[in-house]
């Protein structure tokens, strides 16, 4: 993917085949999947360690564990995978093995005593990886002379061979022209093709009980064979499905709409598509009296929502202009009724809340002790409640209860910038905690606009709409008309700009003379004005609607 190249992270977990020539003489046959490492794209590793016996824990040499790290190989340990620790980039002058080993030991709390060393850049060490592998790593169980049960870990769409699905055979062995039965849905389809990656897609007549490969039916529906799914045989069915993967629940929420209304098909059909290769994406369909037609998005992170978003405009060529991010909100109404609220526009009238509740994210962060009190004094800026520090030689694990619409904001870039790049960050879901939060309305010309609502806590309510209406005041083009910005709590205005008029100089051609003709002048100058502004549409350039995003961040 070009976009994982252009960022240099793994976005999408990709799988491979390969045959290994072992020490025994024996030739195994090894099924790899190489996972993102980023907390946005957890979905993908969970995934992917559901369907394995065993886990690399790739870690480098030279920046020793990270928070991700701890994260993901905690989630191996609860599926009870064997877990191969690997210190990678040793041809690095800043490697420290010995130091990485220790970390990994004390932190992660593993034996690394004999962790594999190796350098994939220069090739040294990789066999003794496949070696180590082999010897630790047990093969896969399952009765190859049972009925099919093939659990399908990943999908994406192909044009001429419609869904194309990434498969891993628990029991029994697949045939190509074999008919398939999707479980879940009841519907058969033929198995036209099926193969193995190489990492190139190699056809195959048949995949065997323990390997992972592809499989073409012909499916042209997109909901047809949904990921975490069991296929069997027609012929003969499995009794029960495989247990699947548990579904993830989305952490922001955002609009997405097309910038012409014709696009609104194509703009559902790619989210389609889409949503089939990225099971972690969420989406519904939302109407804004600002931007017309379109979707309610929800996804993992703020990283997920930008690589959707380029996505979608990359690979389908949309043109999309996309709302700011918000959390999703437990609100208890005054008839003691809990609804959840992802968007400002969708929150109740602030007298029939009872109670608004806030989703709070526990953040684990590892990073050097130099930039300790950085870090301490960004997370009390956040509102954030320590929960637990502790000292693992030069490195500190730092645990933190932060407001998640703090944590998904810019919480990340500025933990970097603060550390110089060294903290690494994990988060996770805790729970929802009673919060003092308003939503601040903006009006243009008095009319309230729903795209640019946001939710903030009271304390920050004031500060935020002064600098939301200045940055609206920047970026809305002037026209023949003032243009009155306003942001509001409720009926309370407490924030007010105007965007000027452009007016022409009607006295221009006065010269001396009575002063009676110029009031007249002027007078019907204004009346203009005063029509033009009562028929006159403020067109909001896409810039304003993310203008929200920054609020809050340049006087830091």
């Amino acid at each position: 993917m070009d976009l994982e190249r252009e960022r240099g992270i793994t976005i999408k977990a990709q799988s491979v085949t390969l045959d290994f020539k072992a020490s025994d003489g024996e030739t195994y046959q090894l099924n790899f999947i190489d996972t993102p490492g980023h907390v946005d794209f957890s979905y993908e590793v969970s995934r992917s360690l559901a369907a394995c016996e065993g886990a690399l824990l790739v870690v480098d040499a030279g920046q020793g564990v990270e928070a991700q790290t701890l994260a993901n190989c905690y989630t191996a340990m609860e599926m009870d995978l064997e877990v191969v620790p690997v210190l990678n980039k040793i041809d690095l002058p800043a490697a420290d093995p010995e130091r990485v080993a220790e970390e990994i030991e004390d932190i992660v709390g593993i034996d690394a005593t004999d962790a594999v060393r190796c350098s994939a850049k220069t090739g040294v060490g990789v066999t003794d990886v496949l070696e180590r592998l082999v010897r630790d790593i047990p093969p896969p169980q399952g009765d190859p002379d049972g009925p099919l049960q093939a659990l399908i870990i990943d999908s994406w769409f192909d044009n001429y061979l419609g869904v194309v699905s990434l498969v891993r055979i628990k029991n029994g062995t697949m045939r190509k022209g074999d008919k398939i039965k999707v479980m879940s849905t009841g519907q058969t389809y033929n198995a036209d093709r099926l193969g193995i990656f190489t990492p190139k897609q190699v056809d195959r007549t048949e995949l065997k009980c323990g390997e992972v490969g592809w499989l073409v039916c012909a499916i042209k529906d997109i909901l047809g064979a949904p990921v975490g799914d069991t296929l069997t045989s027609a012929r003969n069915p499995a009794e029960k499905a495989l247990p699947g993967f548990k579904k993830v629940k989305p952490q922001v929420y955002a609009g997405l709409f097309p910038v012409s209304s014709d696009d609104y098909e194509s703009f559902r059909d790619a989210l389609g598509k889409l949503s089939l290769n990225d099971a972690s994406l969420f989406y519904e369909p939302e109407s804004s009296s600002a931007l017309g037609f379109g979707f309610r998005c929800g996804f993992l992170g703020l990283l997920h929502m930008e690589i959707i978003q380029e996505r979608l405009e990359r690979e389908y060529d949309l043109d999309l202009i996309t709302t700011a991010p918000t959390v999703v909100y437990e609100v208890e109404t005054t008839a003691k009724e809990t609804i959840y609220v992802d968007s400002p526009s969708k929150l109740p009238p602030l007298n029939n809340i009872y109670e608004l509740r806030e989703p709070i994210a526990e953040c684990h962060m590892l990073l050097p002790q130099a930039y300790l009190g950085n870090v301490i004094t960004l997370c009390i800026e956040k509102r954030g409640v320590q929960t637990n520090m502790v000292y693992h030689g030069n490195q500190v694990a730092l645990t933190y209860e932060i407001p998640m619409a703090e944590v998904v904001l810019d919480f990340f870039d500025r933990l970097k910038s603060t550390s110089r790049g060294y903290a690494s960050l994990d988060y996770n879901f805790k729970r929802f905690q009673a919060s003092d939060m308003v939503r601040v309305d903006v009006l243009i010309n008095n009319e309230r606009v729903d795209a640019l609502a946001l939710i903030t806590h009271r304390d920050n309510s004031q500060s935020r709409g002064r600098e939301l209406v200045e940055k609206m005041k920047d970026l809305i083009p002037r026209q023949q008309f003032d243009i009155a910005i306003q942001a509001a709590i409720g009926t309370h205005i407490i924030a007010r700009s105007t965007v000027k008029q452009l007016r022409k100089n009607v006295l221009a051609k006065c010269y001396g003379g009575d002063i009676s003709r110029k009031k007249k002048l002027l007078q019907k100058q204004k009346e203009g004005k005063k029509r033009m502004k009562q028929i006159g549409n403020v067109e909001l350039p896409q810039e304003a609607f993310l203008a929200i995003l920054h609020v809050g961040k340049d006087n830091k």
